[in-house]
């Protein structure tokens, strides 16, 4: 009896809630029916990315072309990292929550979209998983003050059991912000740009490392990050983001590159 109680004056709340304080869409103010949900119009604004894909670089394909099937774009330039999965195109939608997130001090999206790109990399996530963020220099870190890709690291590890791994890689020096920079200036700006904490190197070595950024364009920060997590005795890195920008964009900047 008190269980039923219980559940009803639960339900009571709930709905006195519900009706003070109405659910939200996550991407703009319409009234949603449940939590880390998306209005109808903002739904199908998302491009979500879904199989068939690329196996190495999680871009999708027309037609399914069979289980581990290499794109064209990996034949011609494998990645350093192993594989590459993304929940949307970085347009409509996912550039709005981006940009929310990572800039609008919305940081309760991380939850919902860490949830999403739980489900995006669910075939390399597990409990043997090292989750490492790509870092931001110190300095950059005191100016945003808080690092987009650790959070998002957070709620990954959490719900796939891995080990959350903040510390092992560091930004060692300040680079420039990526946004707008060719595809060439980007892979310089990042070279050398990345080092292992060395007193960490036990946590490091034969693992198993899924490194967690945002969103992906050329690929230049994730493959000097890559780079790194491999010489310091990284047995795989795979790559899980957010948001991947669109490779078929004629804009070369926009290219994911090895």
């Amino acid at each position: 009896m008190r269980e039923k109680l219980s559940s009803v004056s639960s339900g009571v709340v709930r709905g006195a809630l519900d009706a003070l304080l109405p659910l939200r869409c996550l991407c703009c103010d319409r009234r949603v029916g449940s939590d880390d949900g998306l209005c109808p119009v903002c739904w199908h604004g998302m491009a979500f990315i879904e199989k068939p894909v690329c196996y190495r670089l999680g871009t999708p394909f027309a037609y399914d072309v069979g289980e581990e099937t290499w794109s064209p774009r990996a034949i011609a330039a494998p990645p350093v990292f192993d594989r590459l999965r993304s929940v949307a195109f970085y347009e409509g939608s996912a550039q709005r929550l981006v940009l929310a997130y990572k800039f609008g001090g919305r940081r309760e999206l991380a939850r919902p979209m860490g949830k999403w790109m739980c489900n995006a990399g669910r075939e390399f996530l597990g409990p043997d998983s090292v989750i490492i963020p790509v870092p931001l220099h110190w300095a950059r870190l005191v100016s945003r003050r808080f690092n987009q890709a650790a959070t998002l690291a957070q709620v990954i590890a959490t719900g796939c059991g891995g080990t959350y791994q903040p510390d092992i890689l560091k930004r060692r020096k300040r680079t420039r912000r990526q946004v707008g920079l060719p595809a060439k200036e980007r892979r310089k700006n990042v070279r050398s740009a990345f080092s292992v904490d060395k007193s960490r190197l036990d946590r490091l070595e034969g693992r198993h490392v899924v490194l967690i950024d945002d969103v992906i364009t050329t690929g230049a920060t994730v493959t000097a990050c890559t780079k790194t997590l491999l010489a310091a005795g990284a047995a795989s890195v795979d790559v899980l983001t957010f948001a991947l920008a669109d490779p078929a964009r004629s804009d070369a900047g926009q290219e994911i590159h090895p």
